[in-house]
């Protein structure tokens, strides 16, 4: 597995938590804690998938995907948020989110969310 997966979230914990997990299962992890930052290495690289937080302290998530929807045209995009609603999901669906995840998320489930969307986006 060559995919790599940005971490968009202004919590280190998670940053850490998730990125161990997600190493383990073989994936290449890079971190931001800011919307501005994850800007920044969404310009310069490829990510096979973006795991974003809703609440940044720069920006929401749906303000960071309308700056970024442009260079993640293929891949999967993931917003997780501890305060769900349901306008917030409908706007990131319209913003071409593949998924909407509430916190917390078991480990497994997330694997598993990240890869069947990433099946889903191969064929």
């Amino acid at each position: 597995m060559n995919e790599v997966v940005l971490i968009v979230d202004d919590d280190t914990s998670v940053l850490r938590t998730v990125s161990k997990l997600l190493q383990k299962a073989g994936y290449a992890t890079e971190t931001a804690e800011t919307g501005k930052e994850a800007i920044e290495k969404i310009s310069e690289r490829f990510y096979d998938v973006v795991l974003i937080d809703f609440r940044l302290p720069d920006m929401d998530g749906i303000n960071l995907l309308e700056k970024i929807s442009d260079h993640l045209i293929s891949s999967v995009k993931i917003m997780i948020t501890g305060f769900p609603s349901l306008d917030l999901g409908v706007k990131a669906l319209d913003m071409g989110i593949n998924a909407y995840v509430v916190k917390p998320v078991s480990p497994s489930d997330l694997l598993s969310l990240i890869s069947e969307k990433l099946m889903s986006k191969k064929s």
